[in-house]
């Protein structure tokens, strides 16, 4: 009776055994890390990525959330891979992983990268130079202030003088062709 616990033990035993080495075997393939250049971007940027585990002259396809579409890897140099990839524009802020496939599955590297969202920069204390800094400020009070009545009327003004002024001239070219 006590044979039946020890061969459960026994079997648990070399399953426990077994099991990370046939996890390791099913992960055999090279592992490696991708260069992420720059490592934070703006939504809508260009990042570079560059990675050597898969070798010289191969193939490999990279991908990430953060990307706009999988970038394709092509040789870049004696031992490397490189490629680049656009980050979509309504990418939220954080970290993202990269991951890398070499073609053939002889290899796989990961990496990570930054979303980042930039205020547009403005300047403290402009020069006077043409109103530079000015232009932020102006395109504020255009956009608050519109034109009004004011600008109306003066608008239809300046229209009624110019039509007196086309006609007078007409009036004027008839008189002279006549004589």
């Amino acid at each position: 009776m006590r044979s039946l616990p020890l061969t459960f033990c026994a079997a648990a035993a070399v399953a426990a055994t077994l099991l990370p080495t046939t996890a390791a075997l099913a992960d055999s393939e090279p592992q490696g890390r991708v260069s992420v250049t720059p490592s934070a971007i703006a939504p809508g940027g260009e990042v570079e990525l560059w990675v050597d585990i898969c070798g010289k002259g191969k193939e490999a396809k990279g991908n990430s959330d953060a990307f706009v579409s999988e970038a394709h890897f092509a040789p870049a140099d004696n031992k490397g891979l490189f490629a680049e990839a656009r980050i979509r524009s309504d990418a939220e802020p954080g970290d993202y992983d990269v991951w890398v496939n070499c073609k053939g599955g002889k290899g796989k590297a990961t990496g990570k990268l930054t979303v980042v969202h930039h205020r547009q920069p403005s300047p403290v204390a402009p020069v006077r130079a043409g109103g530079g800094g000015t232009a932020t400020l102006a395109d504020q009070a255009a956009e608050q202030d519109g034109p009004g009545t004011r600008h109306a009327v003066t608008g239809l003004v300046l229209a009624a003088v110019a039509a007196v002024a086309v006609a007078f001239r007409s009036v004027r070219r008839r008189r002279s062709a006549t004589d």
